[in-house]
C-alpha cells in the first residue's frame, strides 16, 4: 500500500515542476484548451440532436402509445449522452497528448534534464510524423481496452446494489490506470519501451499507478479541470516513468536549477 502514497506524490511533484516553470506551463496549456473546445462542441451537438437520432434508429417505436414512446427514447438518449461523456473522458487524454505531442515531448525531457544527475534526458531519434504515427496507433489500441472496461462496468451498473456502489469505486481505478499508461508514454517512448513492456511495467506496480492515475481521473471529472492539470500530470508521468525503470531522480538542485531557470526565462 505505501506505493499508492508514492504515487500520489508524483503527480504532485508534476504540479509543483510546472508551477516553478511558468514557460513551460504556459505552452502546456494549449493542447488542452484545443481539445476542451472540440470535446465541448461535440456534447453541446450530442445534446441538441441525440434525440433526433434516437429518433430517427429506432422507427420500431414510432407507433408505440405514450408513455412508453416518451420513457424508452428518453432513457437511450440519456444513455447516448453518458456513453458520450464517459468516452470524452476515456479519451481526452490520448486526444490531448495527440494533440500535443510536440508540446509535451519537450516538457517531459526537462524534466527528465532536471531530475537526471547528468543532467541528460533520453531522446526519441525518430521524426515528428513518426512518433505521432505511433502515438496515435498506441492510442487507439488502449482506447479499445479502456471501451471493454467501459461497456463491461457499464452492464455490471445494471446489477442491483453492486452496480451502484462496487462498480463505479473499480471504475475509477480502471480509469486511473488507463489514464496513467497514456500519460508515462510521452517518457517511455522516448525511450523505446512498446506498449507491450509499458503495460508490462504498469501491471507490475498496480498501486503505484493508481495512486497516481485514480485522483488525477476523479480531478478530471471537474469541468476544465483535466486542460488546468494535463501540463503537470505529463511531468508527474515523467518522474513516474523513471520510477517504474529504476531510474535515479535527483532533487537536490533542482530549487536552484529552477531558480535559474526563471531568471534565464525573465532575462530572455
Amino acid at each position: 500500500m505505501r506505493d499508492l502514497g508514492v504515487g500520489f506524490r508524483y503527480l504532485l511533484k508534476g504540479q509543483r515542476w510546472v508551477a516553478r516553470h511558468g514557460r513551460q506551463y504556459g505552452f502546456g496549456l494549449v493542447p488542452g484548451l484545443l481539445t476542451l473546445v472540440l470535446y465541448a462542441a461535440a456534447l453541446v451537438a450530442l445534446a441538441v440532436w441525440g434525440e433526433d437520432f434516437v429518433g430517427w434508429s429506432t422507427p420500431f417505436a414510432d407507433r408505440w402509445p405514450n408513455p412508453w414512446l416518451g420513457l424508452f427514447r428518453g432513457f437511450l438518449t440519456a444513455v447516448l449522452f453518458a456513453l458520450g461523456l464517459l468516452l470524452a473522458v476515456l479519451t481526452f487524454t490520448a486526444v490531448t497528448l495527440l494533440i500535443g505531442q510536440p508540446f509535451y515531448e519537450n516538457l517531459s525531457e526537462k524534466v527528465d534534464r532536471d531530475v537526471s544527475p547528468d543532467g541528460t534526458a533520453p531522446e526519441s531519434g525518430l521524426p515528428l510524423w513518426r512518433e505521432l504515427w505511433v502515438s496515435a496507433r498506441d492510442s487507439l489500441r488502449i482506447l479499445l481496452r479502456a471501451l471493454v472496461w467501459a461497456v463491461l462496468l457499464f452492464a455490471l451498473g445494471f446489477v442491483p446494489v453492486v452496480g451502484q456502489t462496487v462498480v463505479p469505486v473499480i471504475g475509477f481505478f480502471v480509469t486511473g490506470f488507463f489514464l496513467t499508461e497514456e500519460l508515462v508514454a510521452v517518457a517511455l517512448q522516448r525511450r523505446d519501451v512498446d506498449l507491450r513492456a509499458r503495460l508490462a511495467l504498469l501491471r507490475g506496480r498496480r498501486t503505484l499507478v493508481w495512486g497516481f492515475g485514480t485522483p488525477l481521473g476523479l480531478a478530471f471529472l471537474v469541468p476544465f479541470v483535466a486542460v488546468f492539470l494535463m501540463p503537470g500530470a505529463v511531468a508527474g508521468a515523467t518522474l513516474l516513468a523513471r520510477e517504474l525503470l529504476g531510474e535515479e531522480i535527483s532533487e537536490g538542485d533542482t530549487a536552484d536549477t529552477d531558480r535559474a531557470a526563471e531568471e534565464e526565462n525573465t532575462a530572455s
